[in-house]
Protein backbone atom coordinates (compact mmCIF):
# COMPACT_ATOMS: atom_id res chain seq x y z
CA UNK A 1 0.00 0.00 0.00
CA UNK A 2 1.66 3.28 -0.99
CA UNK A 3 1.54 6.32 1.40
CA UNK A 4 1.71 9.67 0.00
CA UNK A 5 2.50 12.88 2.48
CA UNK A 6 0.51 15.57 1.20
CA UNK A 7 1.42 19.62 1.88
CA UNK A 8 -1.91 21.99 2.03
CA UNK A 9 -3.15 24.85 3.79
CA UNK A 10 -6.15 24.47 6.01
CA UNK A 11 -8.94 26.22 4.28
CA UNK A 12 -8.72 23.35 1.32
CA UNK A 13 -10.25 20.06 1.02
CA UNK A 14 -8.56 16.79 -0.31
CA UNK A 15 -11.09 15.96 -3.33
CA UNK A 16 -9.04 13.05 -4.72
CA UNK A 17 -5.61 11.84 -5.74
CA UNK A 18 -5.11 10.93 -9.23
CA UNK A 19 -2.90 7.92 -10.77
CA UNK A 20 -1.86 8.62 -14.29
CA UNK A 21 -0.25 6.08 -16.86
CA UNK A 22 0.72 6.95 -20.65
CA UNK A 23 0.96 10.33 -22.68
CA UNK A 24 -3.19 10.48 -22.58
CA UNK A 25 -4.34 8.70 -19.57
CA UNK A 26 -8.64 7.72 -19.67
CA UNK A 27 -9.93 6.00 -17.13
CA UNK A 28 -12.00 3.46 -19.43
CA UNK A 29 -8.90 2.05 -20.27
CA UNK A 30 -7.38 1.53 -16.54
CA UNK A 31 -4.93 3.95 -17.45
CA UNK A 32 -6.40 7.29 -15.12
CA UNK A 33 -7.53 6.26 -11.95
CA UNK A 34 -9.32 8.68 -9.31
CA UNK A 35 -8.13 7.64 -5.46
CA UNK A 36 -10.79 9.25 -3.01
CA UNK A 37 -9.84 9.95 0.61
CA UNK A 38 -13.60 8.53 2.04
CA UNK A 39 -15.26 5.65 2.60
CA UNK A 40 -18.44 7.18 1.27
CA UNK A 41 -16.65 7.10 -2.06
CA UNK A 42 -14.30 5.13 -3.28
CA UNK A 43 -13.06 3.69 -7.22
CA UNK A 44 -11.16 0.54 -8.24
CA UNK A 45 -8.19 1.95 -5.93
CA UNK A 46 -8.94 2.08 -2.30
CA UNK A 47 -7.43 5.22 -0.53
CA UNK A 48 -7.86 6.98 3.24
CA UNK A 49 -6.04 9.21 5.58
CA UNK A 50 -3.58 7.92 7.70
CA UNK A 51 -2.19 10.53 9.43
CA UNK A 52 -2.76 14.42 9.67
CA UNK A 53 -0.47 16.94 11.34
CA UNK A 54 -0.84 21.00 10.93
CA UNK A 55 -0.96 20.71 7.21
CA UNK A 56 0.65 17.26 6.50
CA UNK A 57 -1.90 14.77 5.33
CA UNK A 58 -0.65 11.54 4.82
CA UNK A 59 -3.23 9.19 2.44
CA UNK A 60 -2.51 5.35 1.92
CA UNK A 61 -3.83 3.70 -1.13
CA UNK A 62 -4.48 0.23 -1.69
CA UNK A 63 -3.94 -0.72 -5.21
CA UNK A 64 -6.22 -3.35 -7.58
CA UNK A 65 -4.41 -6.83 -8.47
CA UNK A 66 -5.67 -6.60 -11.78
CA UNK A 67 -3.92 -2.72 -12.24
CA UNK A 68 -1.38 -2.08 -15.08
CA UNK A 69 2.02 -2.58 -14.44
CA UNK A 70 4.21 0.39 -15.08
CA UNK A 71 4.86 3.87 -14.22
CA UNK A 72 2.38 6.48 -12.58
CA UNK A 73 2.24 9.87 -12.04
CA UNK A 74 0.15 11.30 -8.79
CA UNK A 75 -1.51 14.54 -9.05
CA UNK A 76 -3.63 15.61 -5.53
CA UNK A 77 -6.75 17.27 -6.70
CA UNK A 78 -7.93 19.66 -4.06
CA UNK A 79 -11.18 22.20 -3.62
CA UNK A 80 -10.40 26.02 -3.43
CA UNK A 81 -12.70 29.42 -3.79
CA UNK A 82 -12.17 29.18 -7.53
CA UNK A 83 -12.70 25.57 -7.58
CA UNK A 84 -11.28 21.97 -8.24
CA UNK A 85 -7.81 22.30 -8.92
CA UNK A 86 -4.89 19.74 -9.94
CA UNK A 87 -1.00 19.84 -8.44
CA UNK A 88 1.61 20.15 -10.84
CA UNK A 89 3.74 16.69 -11.49
CA UNK A 90 6.34 15.76 -9.38
CA UNK A 91 8.43 13.47 -11.04
CA UNK A 92 9.92 12.49 -7.30
CA UNK A 93 6.14 11.04 -6.51
CA UNK A 94 5.95 8.78 -9.55
CA UNK A 95 5.56 5.39 -8.85
CA UNK A 96 5.94 2.42 -10.22
CA UNK A 97 3.28 -0.99 -9.47
CA UNK A 98 4.50 -4.41 -10.10
CA UNK A 99 3.07 -7.70 -9.90
CA UNK A 100 2.59 -8.66 -6.39
CA UNK A 101 3.89 -12.47 -5.41
CA UNK A 102 3.03 -12.03 -1.97
CA UNK A 103 -0.41 -10.78 -2.19
CA UNK A 104 -3.38 -13.41 -2.71
CA UNK A 105 -5.20 -11.94 -4.72
CA UNK A 106 -2.45 -11.41 -7.64
CA UNK A 107 -2.12 -13.91 -10.83
CA UNK A 108 1.90 -14.30 -9.76
CA UNK A 109 0.94 -15.08 -5.86
CA UNK A 110 3.42 -17.85 -4.63
CA UNK A 111 2.41 -19.61 -1.38
CA UNK A 112 6.09 -20.20 -0.46
CA UNK A 113 8.07 -17.69 1.17
CA UNK A 114 11.51 -19.52 0.69
CA UNK A 115 10.50 -19.89 -3.37
CA UNK A 116 9.56 -16.24 -2.75
CA UNK A 117 13.08 -15.29 -1.38
CA UNK A 118 14.57 -16.96 -4.30
CA UNK A 119 12.86 -16.43 -7.20
CA UNK A 120 12.14 -12.39 -6.68
CA UNK A 121 14.54 -11.63 -4.39
CA UNK A 122 18.09 -13.70 -4.88
CA UNK A 123 19.80 -10.92 -7.49
CA UNK A 124 22.85 -13.81 -7.71
CA UNK A 125 21.84 -17.23 -9.70
CA UNK A 126 23.50 -20.34 -11.09
CA UNK A 127 23.24 -21.58 -14.60
CA UNK A 128 24.01 -24.54 -15.70
CA UNK A 129 25.67 -26.34 -19.04
CA UNK A 130 27.84 -28.73 -20.00
CA UNK A 131 26.40 -32.58 -20.48
CA UNK A 132 24.13 -34.19 -18.00
CA UNK A 133 26.94 -36.59 -16.88
CA UNK A 134 29.38 -33.45 -16.50
CA UNK A 135 27.38 -30.45 -15.25
CA UNK A 136 29.13 -27.61 -15.29
CA UNK A 137 27.67 -24.33 -13.49
CA UNK A 138 28.13 -20.62 -14.78
CA UNK A 139 27.46 -17.83 -12.34
CA UNK A 140 25.03 -14.92 -13.26
CA UNK A 141 24.33 -11.71 -11.49
CA UNK A 142 20.66 -10.46 -12.26
CA UNK A 143 20.80 -7.51 -11.00
CA UNK A 144 17.29 -6.51 -10.73
CA UNK A 145 16.77 -3.89 -8.21
CA UNK A 146 19.95 -1.95 -9.83
CA UNK A 147 19.42 1.46 -10.85
CA UNK A 148 18.20 1.51 -14.43
CA UNK A 149 17.32 -2.09 -14.38
CA UNK A 150 13.19 -1.85 -14.01
CA UNK A 151 13.00 1.62 -16.42
CA UNK A 152 14.88 -0.85 -18.72
CA UNK A 153 12.70 -3.57 -18.55
CA UNK A 154 9.13 -1.01 -19.07
CA UNK A 155 11.23 0.33 -21.94
CA UNK A 156 11.29 -3.50 -23.62
CA UNK A 157 7.17 -3.06 -23.40
CA UNK A 158 7.55 0.36 -24.65
CA UNK A 159 9.64 -0.75 -27.73
CA UNK A 160 6.96 -3.57 -28.60
CA UNK A 161 4.45 -1.06 -28.28
CA UNK A 162 2.37 -3.61 -26.27
CA UNK A 163 -0.37 -1.75 -25.39
CA UNK A 164 -1.30 -0.16 -21.68
CA UNK A 165 -4.15 -1.72 -21.20
CA UNK A 166 -2.42 -5.41 -21.39
CA UNK A 167 0.04 -4.81 -19.16
CA UNK A 168 -1.96 -6.09 -16.03
CA UNK A 169 -2.15 -9.40 -17.86
CA UNK A 170 1.41 -11.56 -16.55
CA UNK A 171 -0.14 -13.69 -19.77
CA UNK A 172 0.72 -11.24 -22.07
CA UNK A 173 3.04 -9.28 -20.43
CA UNK A 174 5.72 -12.79 -20.71
CA UNK A 175 4.82 -13.68 -24.15
CA UNK A 176 5.74 -10.50 -25.38
CA UNK A 177 8.87 -10.50 -23.39
CA UNK A 178 9.78 -13.57 -25.16
CA UNK A 179 9.77 -12.38 -28.47
CA UNK A 180 11.73 -8.93 -27.18
CA UNK A 181 14.36 -10.39 -25.80
CA UNK A 182 15.63 -11.78 -29.03
CA UNK A 183 16.22 -9.50 -31.83
CA UNK A 184 15.18 -11.90 -34.96
CA UNK A 185 12.07 -9.78 -36.10
CA UNK A 186 11.31 -6.96 -33.60
CA UNK A 187 14.61 -5.56 -32.88
CA UNK A 188 14.83 -6.92 -29.12
CA UNK A 189 17.32 -6.98 -26.58
CA UNK A 190 19.92 -9.49 -27.63
CA UNK A 191 21.29 -10.56 -31.15
CA UNK A 192 22.28 -14.98 -31.30
CA UNK A 193 25.09 -15.65 -32.83
CA UNK A 194 26.49 -19.49 -33.03
CA UNK A 195 28.73 -19.25 -35.71
CA UNK A 196 32.27 -18.57 -33.32
CA UNK A 197 32.93 -15.27 -35.22
CA UNK A 198 32.15 -12.13 -32.40
CA UNK A 199 33.94 -9.98 -34.00
CA UNK A 200 31.39 -7.35 -33.60
CA UNK A 201 30.26 -7.90 -30.67
CA UNK A 202 30.85 -9.51 -26.85
CA UNK A 203 31.15 -13.03 -26.71
CA UNK A 204 28.30 -15.07 -25.14
CA UNK A 205 30.83 -16.89 -22.99
CA UNK A 206 32.01 -13.45 -21.97
CA UNK A 207 28.90 -11.48 -20.09
CA UNK A 208 28.53 -12.60 -16.41
CA UNK A 209 25.24 -10.52 -15.86
CA UNK A 210 22.16 -8.87 -16.89
CA UNK A 211 22.77 -5.13 -15.73
CA UNK A 212 24.82 -3.70 -18.55
CA UNK A 213 22.75 -5.82 -21.41
CA UNK A 214 19.46 -4.12 -20.23
CA UNK A 215 21.05 -0.41 -19.71
CA UNK A 216 22.67 -0.71 -23.25
CA UNK A 217 19.88 -1.51 -24.77
CA UNK A 218 17.88 1.00 -22.93
CA UNK A 219 20.53 4.07 -23.20
CA UNK A 220 20.54 3.42 -27.17
CA UNK A 221 16.73 3.49 -27.36
CA UNK A 222 16.44 -0.08 -28.49
CA UNK A 223 19.77 -0.81 -30.43
CA UNK A 224 20.17 -4.72 -29.98
CA UNK A 225 23.12 -6.11 -28.40
CA UNK A 226 25.77 -8.64 -29.59
CA UNK A 227 25.92 -11.03 -28.54
CA UNK A 228 24.10 -14.12 -26.76
CA UNK A 229 23.11 -17.81 -26.64
CA UNK A 230 20.46 -19.97 -24.72
CA UNK A 231 21.77 -19.21 -21.49
CA UNK A 232 22.39 -15.65 -21.83
CA UNK A 233 18.83 -14.92 -23.23
CA UNK A 234 17.50 -16.70 -20.49
CA UNK A 235 19.28 -15.11 -17.82
CA UNK A 236 18.37 -11.90 -18.88
CA UNK A 237 14.45 -12.81 -18.90
CA UNK A 238 14.74 -13.83 -15.79
CA UNK A 239 15.57 -10.59 -14.66
CA UNK A 240 12.97 -9.04 -16.56
CA UNK A 241 10.42 -11.49 -14.53
CA UNK A 242 11.87 -10.64 -11.24
CA UNK A 243 12.01 -6.99 -11.68
CA UNK A 244 8.85 -6.93 -12.74
CA UNK A 245 7.55 -9.34 -9.81
CA UNK A 246 7.44 -12.50 -11.70
CA UNK A 247 8.87 -15.40 -10.05
CA UNK A 248 11.34 -16.77 -12.48
CA UNK A 249 14.29 -19.11 -12.55
CA UNK A 250 16.47 -20.13 -15.23
CA UNK A 251 16.01 -24.11 -16.37
CA UNK A 252 18.43 -26.26 -18.09
CA UNK A 253 17.22 -29.04 -19.96
CA UNK A 254 20.26 -31.98 -21.10
CA UNK A 255 19.93 -32.93 -24.30
CA UNK A 256 17.25 -30.38 -25.75
CA UNK A 257 15.50 -31.65 -28.92
CA UNK A 258 14.50 -28.58 -31.76
CA UNK A 259 11.57 -30.26 -33.32
CA UNK A 260 11.95 -28.22 -36.71
CA UNK A 261 8.71 -29.89 -38.45
CA UNK A 262 6.35 -29.95 -35.64
CA UNK A 263 5.90 -33.92 -35.31
CA UNK A 264 6.90 -34.55 -32.02
CA UNK A 265 9.87 -36.65 -32.84
CA UNK A 266 13.71 -35.66 -34.05
CA UNK A 267 13.54 -37.37 -37.66
CA UNK A 268 17.72 -38.33 -38.20
CA UNK A 269 17.27 -39.30 -42.21
CA UNK A 270 20.24 -41.41 -43.52
CA UNK A 271 20.73 -41.78 -47.17
CA UNK A 272 21.12 -45.71 -49.15
CA UNK A 273 24.90 -45.82 -48.22
CA UNK A 274 24.41 -44.80 -44.23
CA UNK A 275 25.67 -41.26 -44.43
CA UNK A 276 24.13 -38.47 -42.58
CA UNK A 277 21.48 -36.58 -45.06
CA UNK A 278 21.48 -33.26 -44.21
CA UNK A 279 19.59 -31.60 -46.77
CA UNK A 280 16.44 -33.64 -45.23
CA UNK A 281 17.54 -34.17 -41.38
CA UNK A 282 15.56 -30.91 -40.09
CA UNK A 283 15.24 -31.34 -37.01
CA UNK A 284 18.33 -31.45 -33.92
CA UNK A 285 19.26 -32.15 -30.49
CA UNK A 286 21.22 -29.20 -28.29
CA UNK A 287 23.88 -30.79 -25.66
CA UNK A 288 21.58 -28.71 -23.05
CA UNK A 289 19.43 -26.01 -23.48
CA UNK A 290 18.51 -23.19 -20.87
CA UNK A 291 15.22 -21.74 -20.28
CA UNK A 292 13.25 -20.07 -17.67
CA UNK A 293 10.22 -20.72 -15.61
CA UNK A 294 7.36 -18.24 -14.36
CA UNK A 295 4.81 -18.96 -11.61
CA UNK A 296 1.28 -17.94 -12.35
CA UNK A 297 -1.98 -18.36 -12.06
CA UNK A 298 -3.44 -19.87 -15.62
CA UNK A 299 -7.24 -18.46 -15.65
CA UNK A 300 -7.64 -19.56 -19.68
CA UNK A 301 -6.42 -23.11 -18.51
CA UNK A 302 -8.53 -25.31 -16.48
CA UNK A 303 -7.87 -25.98 -12.84
CA UNK A 304 -4.61 -27.61 -12.59
CA UNK A 305 -2.59 -26.00 -14.83
CA UNK A 306 -1.26 -23.05 -13.33
CA UNK A 307 1.69 -22.86 -11.26
CA UNK A 308 5.13 -22.84 -13.24
CA UNK A 309 5.10 -22.01 -16.93
CA UNK A 310 7.81 -22.69 -19.43
CA UNK A 311 8.83 -19.24 -21.25
CA UNK A 312 12.24 -19.12 -23.82
CA UNK A 313 13.36 -16.25 -25.32
CA UNK A 314 15.79 -17.79 -27.65
CA UNK A 315 14.79 -17.96 -31.16
CA UNK A 316 14.19 -21.19 -32.46
CA UNK A 317 10.63 -21.84 -33.92
CA UNK A 318 7.67 -18.77 -34.53
CA UNK A 319 4.65 -18.69 -32.34
CA UNK A 320 2.14 -16.54 -33.88
CA UNK A 321 4.44 -14.81 -36.34
CA UNK A 322 7.26 -14.19 -33.90
CA UNK A 323 10.22 -15.86 -32.67
CA UNK A 324 8.60 -16.81 -28.86
CA UNK A 325 8.28 -19.48 -26.60
CA UNK A 326 5.21 -19.50 -23.86
CA UNK A 327 4.23 -19.47 -21.38
CA UNK A 328 3.42 -23.32 -20.85
CA UNK A 329 1.86 -24.74 -18.61
CA UNK A 330 4.07 -27.58 -17.17
CA UNK A 331 2.00 -29.59 -15.37
CA UNK A 332 0.34 -29.85 -19.36
CA UNK A 333 3.68 -31.17 -20.38
CA UNK A 334 4.01 -33.44 -17.98
CA UNK A 335 0.87 -35.18 -18.73
CA UNK A 336 0.32 -34.71 -22.75
CA UNK A 337 -2.18 -32.11 -22.44
CA UNK A 338 -0.35 -30.25 -25.37
CA UNK A 339 -3.64 -29.06 -26.95
CA UNK A 340 -3.45 -26.16 -24.52
CA UNK A 341 -1.33 -22.60 -25.32
CA UNK A 342 1.12 -21.77 -25.90
CA UNK A 343 3.32 -23.70 -27.60
CA UNK A 344 2.98 -26.66 -25.33
CA UNK A 345 3.44 -29.15 -28.33
CA UNK A 346 7.18 -27.53 -28.68
CA UNK A 347 8.19 -28.11 -25.11
CA UNK A 348 6.79 -31.33 -24.78
CA UNK A 349 9.04 -32.52 -27.87
CA UNK A 350 12.03 -31.54 -26.04
CA UNK A 351 11.98 -33.04 -23.16
CA UNK A 352 9.80 -36.12 -24.17
CA UNK A 353 10.45 -36.84 -27.97
CA UNK A 354 11.43 -39.99 -29.26
CA UNK A 355 15.42 -39.48 -31.59
CA UNK A 356 14.33 -41.59 -34.94
CA UNK A 357 16.57 -43.01 -37.45
CA UNK A 358 15.52 -43.76 -40.64
CA UNK A 359 16.72 -44.89 -43.67
CA UNK A 360 15.90 -43.55 -47.32
CA UNK A 361 15.75 -46.04 -49.97
CA UNK A 362 16.44 -44.84 -53.53
CA UNK A 363 12.60 -44.51 -54.63
CA UNK A 364 12.24 -42.19 -51.74
CA UNK A 365 10.36 -44.09 -49.01
CA UNK A 366 11.98 -43.53 -45.61
CA UNK A 367 12.66 -47.29 -43.29
CA UNK A 368 12.89 -46.61 -39.82
CA UNK A 369 16.28 -48.38 -38.38
CA UNK A 370 16.76 -47.46 -34.53
CA UNK A 371 14.43 -45.36 -32.43
CA UNK A 372 15.93 -44.29 -29.43
CA UNK A 373 13.34 -43.50 -26.59
CA UNK A 374 15.04 -42.57 -23.80
CA UNK A 375 17.67 -40.31 -25.15
CA UNK A 376 16.11 -36.63 -25.31
CA UNK A 377 15.68 -34.80 -21.79
CA UNK A 378 17.44 -36.71 -19.86
CA UNK A 379 17.85 -34.56 -17.15
CA UNK A 380 16.10 -31.27 -16.02
CA UNK A 381 18.31 -29.03 -13.25
CA UNK A 382 17.44 -25.49 -12.14
CA UNK A 383 19.19 -23.55 -8.83
CA UNK A 384 17.95 -25.03 -5.84
CA UNK A 385 15.96 -22.83 -3.34
CA UNK A 386 18.48 -20.21 -1.13
CA UNK A 387 21.65 -22.77 -1.86
CA UNK A 388 24.20 -23.26 -4.29
CA UNK A 389 23.33 -26.39 -4.85
CA UNK A 390 21.64 -27.96 -7.84
CA UNK A 391 17.70 -29.19 -7.95
CA UNK A 392 16.95 -31.67 -10.32
CA UNK A 393 13.54 -31.23 -11.57
CA UNK A 394 12.93 -33.59 -14.03
CA UNK A 395 9.97 -35.51 -12.43
CA UNK A 396 7.97 -31.84 -12.95
CA UNK A 397 8.27 -32.35 -16.84
CA UNK A 398 7.64 -36.12 -17.26
CA UNK A 399 7.09 -39.58 -15.54
CA UNK A 400 10.01 -42.05 -14.98
CA UNK A 401 10.75 -43.44 -18.46
CA UNK A 402 8.78 -47.16 -19.21
CA UNK A 403 6.59 -46.56 -16.16
CA UNK A 404 2.51 -47.35 -16.55
CA UNK A 405 1.97 -42.99 -16.72
CA UNK A 406 4.77 -42.14 -19.66
CA UNK A 407 2.95 -44.62 -21.77
CA UNK A 408 -0.36 -42.71 -20.94
CA UNK A 409 1.05 -39.57 -21.55
CA UNK A 410 2.63 -40.61 -24.66
CA UNK A 411 -1.04 -41.78 -26.05
CA UNK A 412 -2.78 -38.78 -24.65
CA UNK A 413 -0.21 -36.84 -26.55
CA UNK A 414 -0.80 -38.92 -29.62
CA UNK A 415 -4.34 -37.93 -29.54
CA UNK A 416 -2.90 -34.04 -30.36
CA UNK A 417 -0.25 -34.93 -32.70
CA UNK A 418 2.44 -36.80 -31.43
CA UNK A 419 3.87 -38.70 -33.93
CA UNK A 420 5.63 -42.10 -32.75
CA UNK A 421 7.43 -44.46 -34.38
CA UNK A 422 5.44 -48.10 -34.00
CA UNK A 423 7.30 -49.72 -37.04
CA UNK A 424 9.15 -52.73 -35.35
CA UNK A 425 13.43 -52.35 -35.99
CA UNK A 426 15.26 -55.52 -36.50
CA UNK A 427 17.87 -56.56 -34.03
CA UNK A 428 21.48 -55.55 -35.19
CA UNK A 429 24.22 -57.86 -35.80
CA UNK A 430 27.16 -55.91 -34.11
CA UNK A 431 26.35 -53.37 -31.43
CA UNK A 432 29.54 -51.09 -30.38
CA UNK A 433 29.73 -49.26 -27.21
CA UNK A 434 32.07 -46.84 -25.84
CA UNK A 435 32.56 -46.48 -21.96
CA UNK A 436 32.64 -42.70 -20.42
CA UNK A 437 35.77 -41.06 -20.56
CA UNK A 438 36.74 -38.59 -17.46
CA UNK A 439 39.63 -37.09 -18.66
CA UNK A 440 41.63 -33.78 -17.80
CA UNK A 441 42.89 -31.80 -19.75
CA UNK A 442 47.10 -32.80 -20.92
CA UNK A 443 46.10 -36.20 -19.36
CA UNK A 444 47.05 -39.31 -21.73
CA UNK A 445 43.85 -41.53 -21.91
CA UNK A 446 42.82 -44.91 -23.64
CA UNK A 447 39.28 -45.85 -26.10
CA UNK A 448 37.94 -48.48 -25.34
CA UNK A 449 35.52 -49.94 -27.85
CA UNK A 450 33.56 -52.80 -27.09
CA UNK A 451 31.57 -55.04 -29.46
CA UNK A 452 28.73 -57.55 -29.13
CA UNK A 453 27.77 -59.83 -32.08
CA UNK A 454 24.28 -60.76 -31.74
CA UNK A 455 24.35 -62.88 -34.72
CA UNK A 456 25.31 -66.51 -35.04
CA UNK A 457 28.36 -65.98 -37.42
CA UNK A 458 31.81 -64.58 -37.36
CA UNK A 459 32.00 -60.91 -37.63
CA UNK A 460 35.10 -58.57 -38.63
CA UNK A 461 34.81 -55.05 -38.56
CA UNK A 462 37.46 -52.28 -39.71
CA UNK A 463 37.17 -49.00 -37.35
CA UNK A 464 38.65 -46.00 -38.17
CA UNK A 465 39.05 -43.37 -35.25
CA UNK A 466 39.28 -39.29 -35.54
CA UNK A 467 38.68 -36.80 -33.64
CA UNK A 468 38.61 -32.63 -33.04
CA UNK A 469 38.88 -30.46 -30.03
CA UNK A 470 35.35 -29.10 -29.16
CA UNK A 471 34.70 -25.37 -27.72
CA UNK A 472 32.71 -24.89 -24.89
CA UNK A 473 30.26 -23.41 -27.09
CA UNK A 474 30.21 -26.88 -28.86
CA UNK A 475 31.51 -25.69 -32.01
CA UNK A 476 34.09 -28.06 -33.47
CA UNK A 477 37.96 -27.15 -34.45
CA UNK A 478 39.82 -28.60 -37.32
CA UNK A 479 40.81 -32.28 -37.29
CA UNK A 480 43.71 -32.59 -34.61
CA UNK A 481 45.68 -35.61 -34.22
CA UNK A 482 44.75 -38.06 -31.58
CA UNK A 483 46.94 -36.98 -28.78
CA UNK A 484 45.25 -34.26 -28.43
CA UNK A 485 42.15 -34.87 -28.53
CA UNK A 486 39.59 -34.46 -25.34
CA UNK A 487 35.85 -35.60 -27.37
CA UNK A 488 36.27 -38.19 -30.14
CA UNK A 489 33.93 -39.47 -32.90
CA UNK A 490 34.60 -42.92 -33.67
CA UNK A 491 33.21 -44.16 -37.07
CA UNK A 492 32.49 -47.47 -37.94
CA UNK A 493 32.32 -48.60 -41.67
CA UNK A 494 31.04 -52.14 -43.04
CA UNK A 495 30.65 -55.05 -40.78
CA UNK A 496 31.72 -57.06 -43.90
CA UNK A 497 33.59 -56.23 -47.01
CA UNK A 498 35.94 -53.19 -47.81
CA UNK A 499 35.59 -49.78 -47.09
CA UNK A 500 33.94 -47.62 -49.94
CA UNK A 501 35.69 -47.25 -53.06
CA UNK A 502 35.65 -42.92 -52.79
CA UNK A 503 37.21 -43.08 -49.73
CA UNK A 504 40.72 -41.66 -49.84
CA UNK A 505 42.98 -43.75 -47.67
CA UNK A 506 44.07 -41.21 -44.99
CA UNK A 507 40.59 -41.27 -43.96
CA UNK A 508 39.82 -37.86 -45.49
CA UNK A 509 36.15 -39.21 -46.16
CA UNK A 510 35.58 -40.31 -43.11
CA UNK A 511 36.27 -37.30 -40.94
CA UNK A 512 34.14 -35.03 -43.25
CA UNK A 513 31.24 -36.85 -43.27
CA UNK A 514 31.47 -37.13 -39.15
CA UNK A 515 31.93 -33.95 -38.24
CA UNK A 516 29.07 -32.62 -40.44
CA UNK A 517 26.88 -34.78 -38.57
CA UNK A 518 27.90 -34.26 -34.80
CA UNK A 519 25.53 -31.52 -34.71
CA UNK A 520 22.37 -33.83 -35.13
CA UNK A 521 22.46 -36.29 -32.65
CA UNK A 522 24.69 -38.10 -30.34
CA UNK A 523 24.70 -41.38 -28.24
CA UNK A 524 27.04 -43.46 -26.47
CA UNK A 525 25.62 -46.44 -28.35
CA UNK A 526 24.55 -47.64 -31.71
CA UNK A 527 23.81 -50.84 -33.89
CA UNK A 528 24.62 -52.00 -37.17
CA UNK A 529 22.20 -53.20 -39.45
CA UNK A 530 21.66 -56.76 -40.73
CA UNK A 531 22.11 -54.55 -44.65
CA UNK A 532 25.79 -53.33 -42.67
CA UNK A 533 24.59 -49.67 -42.97
CA UNK A 534 27.61 -47.83 -41.99
CA UNK A 535 26.83 -45.55 -38.68
CA UNK A 536 28.84 -42.55 -37.12
CA UNK A 537 28.40 -42.07 -33.06
CA UNK A 538 29.90 -39.41 -30.42
CA UNK A 539 31.52 -40.78 -27.50
CA UNK A 540 30.60 -38.87 -24.23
Amino acid sequence: MPLFSIVTKHCLVISCCCCALGPSPQYSKGTYIPVFPTEERQSVWRGRIVETSDNVITMGITTSPECIVGKYMIYVSVVTPYGIRRTRREPKSDIYILFNPWSPADPVFLDDEEEREECIMNELGIIYHGTYDDVSERAWNYGQFEFGVLDACLFIMDKADMPLSNRGDVIKVTRVASAMLNSRDDDGVLVGNWSGDYTYGVPPTSWTGSVEILLDYAGSRGTPVCYAQCWVYAAVFNTFLRCLGIPGRVVTNFFSAHDNDGNLKMDIILDENGKLDRNRTKDSIWNYHCWNECFMARSDLPPGFGGWQVVDATPQETSDGMFRCGPASVAAVKHGQICYPFDAPFVFAEVNSDVIFYRRQKDGTLEAVKVNQTHVGRMVLTKAVLHDGRRDITDHYKFPEGSPEERRVLEKAEEFGCQREKASVPQSDVEVEIPNLDVRVGDNFDVTLQFKNNSDQRRSADVYITGTVVKCTCLLSSPTRLSSVWRMWICVWRVLGSCPSNASSTGEHYQTEMFNSIKYYETSAFQISNSQIPKIIKCI
